[in-house]
């Protein structure tokens, strides 16, 4: 005879990204959680990096109760009201100590027009990566400045993800350690124009010293031709991936440290990334959703079933933790200063239009090269559009 679900029954829809750090955690959270709560069944279902970042969230919403988000789209879903406000359901306490607890800007980065759209239960920045054992029989030490890393380049041991997305998070990185955050407060302006031209020119001479096989390849394809091929000895930066320090999940594991410094003594500034665990505002069960999403996020599941299931918590009590150290050879030890001096991109409602249009522009420079001034004035003009219609 077949199980009929009870008519009192909670069934929600979850959707995340397609990856173990991304899908693997909510699957054994969603379990445990419909476990101690008779009654619930939570459904995760996943997507691709690039759709996860290209996906309208609105659509989203409409489908799905929970969402695993990306900050930049907090700004516009403010404004529509995709999302329910967590700090109408969840209590003041609950939010200070998650607030307190923040790698670096994570949880604020989910604040927007004074309400709380998603608790960060993931936490991630560009940071480096290696291959220790190929360093040691090629002889090769870790670069700690930009030239040194142009020298490794040059020896072809050096690779980082460089699709449309990721070329257009580079170009901001260079910028805050060049001279200045893009979108500045003060004015209308991008970027500096000189320093825009300068951040591009730098970017593209590192990766014409690459294969152009960097083009293709986003952060996880990149540590997959790592951790499967004896080639690529060194990543400056790409997102963190906790996974690929760990024994078992790839053929060598990796060694996750922080950025070489770019101009000065000061490491580098990366691009802070991550996501949120946000509640459609089309939930019918929202106490339940508000519910579970309370027991992610909360210090103990963070530091334990999340991170234990392949996840890559956002609290910070997991990130110091001994254990979770323990499991992935002090990645998060190690990386942890990279996310807290991370910048954070502008949230504004148009911002995501201008991130889905200036990521290729970026792209065709470093993939053709040419002129980087008419690069600069079409991401201005690019921008200065996103903002009208914000």
């Amino acid at each position: 005879m077949k199980n009929m679900r009870s008519a009192d029954s909670i069934r929600l829809r979850g959707i995340t990204w397609n990856h173990s750090r991304g899908f693997l955690p909510m699957v054994a959270t969603a379990q445990r959680f419909a476990e101690s709560h008779p009654g619930v069944e939570i459904h995760w279902e996943k997507r691709s990096l690039q759709e996860f970042a290209d996906f309208p969230v609105e659509k989203l919403a409409e489908t799905f109760d929970l969402l695993v988000i990306d900050h930049p789209f907090i700004g516009f879903a403010a404004k529509h009201r995709v999302f329910i406000p967590l700090d109408e359901h969840l209590e003041k306490d609950f939010l200070a100590e998650q607030n307190q607890n923040s790698v670096g800007e994570s949880h604020r980065s989910y604040m927007d027009d004074d309400h709380q759209w998603a608790l960060a239960i993931d936490a991630a920045t560009p940071v480096s990566s290696w291959r220790p054992d190929l360093l040691e029989k090629f002889k090769i030490a870790v670069p700690e400045t930009w030239d040194e890393l142009l020298a490794l380049a040059r020896q072809g041991r050096v690779a980082f993800p460089s699709i449309a997305i990721d070329s257009l998070m580079n170009f901001f990185m260079l910028c805050c350690n060049l001279s200045q955050d893009p979108f500045p407060a003060s004015d209308d302006l991008l970027v500096d124009p000189l320093l825009g031209i300068e951040a591009l020119r730098k970017l593209r001479e590192l990766v014409t010293l690459c294969s152009s096989e960097i083009l293709t390849r986003n952060p996880i394809a990149t540590y997959e031709a790592m951790t499967s091929r004896d080639e690529i000895a060194y990543c400056p930066f790409a997102y963190g991936y906790s996974n690929y320090a760990r024994p078992g999940y790839a053929r060598t594991p990796l060694q996750f440290g922080d950025l070489c410094c770019i101009r000065g003594r000061e490491r580098a500034r990366t691009v802070l990334g991550g996501t949120g665990l946000a509640i459609s505002a089309n939930c019918k069960n929202q106490a339940t959703a508000v519910e579970y999403a309370r027991y992610v996020a909360s210090p103990e599941c963070q530091r334990t079933l999340y991170t234990q299931s392949g996840g890559q918590p956002g609290h910070r009590s997991a990130w110091i933790d001994e254990e979770t150290n323990r499991l992935t050879h002090n990645f998060f030890r190690n990386t942890l200063p990279a996310l807290d001096r991370a910048y954070v991109r502008p949230r504004y409602a148009g911002y995501i239009h201008f991130q889905d249009e200036a990521g290729p522009v970026v792209y065709k420079f470093l993939h053709e090269g040419g002129d980087p001034q008419p690069v600069i004035q079409e991401m201005q003009q690019l921008y200065e559009r996103s903002r009208k219609n914000s």
